[in-house]
């Protein structure tokens, strides 16, 4: 089994974790919030999703401890965790898009994935003043998939 640890799964918790180190300064002073993407992988494993899957479940320990961390300051921190979402990202690697949503959408129980419209308004939600008082959340957005198993 080759692996890719070693590449996608470093770079992608290593840049969260800079990009909040930077922004700290910032949040600091606006008490602003910070909402992670992650996926519902960062709850579950999947097979011949070694890499990805470790580093969403390192998002979703990196997104708990940073918002206990940041609390006492006023800094929220949360988390979304789509499901499969249908965007053109499979048909820019040459598969059929069409025919690979339509086999996801079978397994979800709403009968679709996720569209990024929907992705967008939680961030949007857990960003503004409305969550004023939700932080250490993990929103996941997935139609119920992880549950129907």
């Amino acid at each position: 089994m080759k692996s890719t640890i070693d590449t996608y799964g470093r770079l992608d918790i290593c840049s969260v974790y800079h990009l909040t180190m930077l922004a700290f300064p910032h949040l600091i002073e606006s008490k602003g919030s910070i909402v992670n993407v992650s996926s519902v992988l960062s709850k579950r494993g999947c097979a011949r999703t070694l890499s990805n899957s470790m580093s969403k479940g390192a998002l979703y320990q990196f997104t708990r401890s940073v918002a206990l961390d940041l609390a006492p300051k006023q800094i929220r921190v949360n988390s979304v965790n789509p499901g499969f979402i249908e965007t053109n990202i499979l048909s820019t690697i040459g598969l059929d898009a069409k025919e690979i949503m339509e086999k996801a959408a079978l397994s979800y129980p709403l009968g679709r994935g996720v569209q990024p419209q929907e992705v967008a308004n939680a961030i949007a939600f857990l960003a503004s003043y409305e969550a004023s008082y939700i932080t250490v959340e993990t929103l996941v957005i997935d139609g119920a998939k992880t549950v129907s198993y």
